[in-house]
């Protein structure tokens, strides 16, 4: 599967099977978050075998059922981190529907007592995305219109990438972001104040990018 594949297969799923994630898998992601990490200089980490994770009330009242494994968005709470752990979640999330595996982000519903235990002093935590085998694989939501997120300095010949942001999954789907040409340079910023934004923005930002190969530039 290819990132391009990936990001079109790549639904919110909130109901796993009972089926432990493959060794083979958890080394490949193991060794993706690594990369990530050194890169980012975040500390994301994955748990398996946990189902406390997300039992709780929140977490079955946001419609989560059968989650024994999910990945730790956090990290030193620098100005980009909300952005940062946007980004690089989401490349964590396409590598693993790139394995097989289907993935949720969570911004409330799942267990905050039991993941803050895994939070070392002096970081913070973003998001909680939750791993493993999906009883289904999810569904598109409708959303936005790429004439609805850009302000028309974007080449035609870059439009892919904004179809693919708008793939992006976003905070109540709210898609708060708009891109636009500035001296050259494709930049990306928050339009309009809503939870979550900067993880939105990271998100969309992969996205684009990973659709054309060309960098982005947020405005935080």
């Amino acid at each position: 599967m290819t990132i391009l594949e990936a990001i079109d297969a790549r639904h919110s799923v909130r109901a796993y099977k009972d089926q432990p994630i493959g060794q083979f898998e958890r080394d490949r992601l193991d060794e993706f978050a690594a990369e990530l990490n050194r890169e980012s200089g975040l500390d994301i980490s994955i748990v398996y075998d946990d189902p406390q994770g997300f039992d709780s009330a929140m977490a079955h009242y946001g419609g989560f059922k059968g989650v024994s494994s999910y990945i730790v968005l956090k990290g030193q709470q620098t100005g980009e981190f909300d952005y940062l752990c946007g980004y690089y979640g989401e490349k964590l999330v396409l590598y693993a529907q790139q394995l097989g595996l289907n993935t949720c982000w969570a911004a409330m519903t799942f267990n905050k007592k039991k993941v803050k235990t895994l939070v070392p002093a002096g970081q913070g935590l973003c998001m909680v995305i939750s791993l493993g085998y999906g009883q289904t694989q999810g569904h598109p939501h409708k959303g936005k219109i790429p004439a609805d997120v850009t302000d028309g300095t974007i080449p035609e010949v870059l439009m892919p990438g904004i179809e693919a942001a708008l793939k992006a999954p976003t905070a109540m789907n709210q898609q708060k972001f708009q891109f636009f040409m500035k001296d050259g340079i494709i930049c990306i910023k928050v339009k309009g104040l809503r939870p979550y934004t900067k993880v939105d923005l990271g998100i969309a930002a992969y996205h684009f990018e990973a659709a054309t190969g060309v960098k982005v530039k947020a405005v935080l």
